[in-house]
Order: C-alpha cells, then structure tokens, then sequence
C-alpha cells in the first residue's frame, strides 16, 4: 500500500467544448444548385445536399417518402424531387432541431398540406373553367 502524502494528484480535464453558432452551420441558401439531369447517383445526390451517403441511405429507411428508383445491382438512381426531400429533410434535422420522428411526422403532414392545397387549386381551376365555357356557350346561343 502507498502513503497517502506520496499519491499524485491526478487532474481530468476534458476538452473545452466549443459551440457552434448557427452562422457557421451551413443551411439550404449555402448548397450547389441541382444540375439539369433526370438521375443522380447516391454520391451525387450526397454532394449536392452535404450528406454522407450512408446518411442517405438511413433516411431511406426511416422517411417512406424518400424512394429513389433503383436499377440493376440495386443502384440508387435520385431525381429531383428526391434531391429536394433531402435538402428538406436535412433542414428539419439539423436546422430546425427536429428529431427523426418529429421530422417523418411534420413531412406527412406537409404532404397533407400540400395535397389539399392542390385539390383546392384544381376546384378553383376546375370551377373557373366551368365558368368561363357557361359564358361561351352562352354568347354562342345567341
């Protein structure tokens, strides 16, 4: 056994953590512009949002909106819309301080959103154009 005047004092110090200010993280006016193509390969499309592409595929396992086309060998192949669901995605994340879970849920219901909004368009498109062709056959009849 030692003596208790000959112990060291051991001293932990662990390292500062430095905070990151949002200015420093990179948000969605600081991504590459998406090129003019049809498909994007997983590394493209990881290039094109500053996402690793096993990140990519996580998401395709906990977002069921994010389904890229595959090929033979079972290539990931993104379109744009894909490309835009990541950069939405990942603004959720880590923007926004969403969790995955938050995230999958406020993407349904922005899917619901939109879907309504959509169908109110095309009521309001459908309804106008109705209107307009009442109006024709109107004049014709005269």
């Amino acid at each position: 056994m030692q003596n208790p005047q000959h112990q060291q004092q051991i001293s932990l110090e662990l390292p500062k953590l430095q905070r990151i200010d949002s200015s420093s993280k990179k948000n969605l006016q600081d991504l590459p512009p998406i090129p003019d193509k049809l498909y994007f390969t997983i590394s493209e499309a990881g290039n094109l949002c500053l996402v690793k592409p096993h990140v990519l595929r996580y998401w395709e396992q906990e977002f069921p909106q994010l389904n890229p086309a595959t090929r033979r060998g079972k290539r990931r192949y993104y379109q744009r819309v894909d490309i835009l669901l990541i950069r939405r995605i990942k603004s959720l994340l880590y923007e926004q301080g969403f969790t995955i879970e938050g995230a999958r849920a406020r993407l349904s219901v922005k899917d619901r959103d939109d879907s309504t909004a959509q169908n109110t368009d095309v009521t309001k498109f459908v309804k106008s154009t109705i209107s307009q062709l009442t109006q024709v056959l109107s004049e014709l009849e005269k």
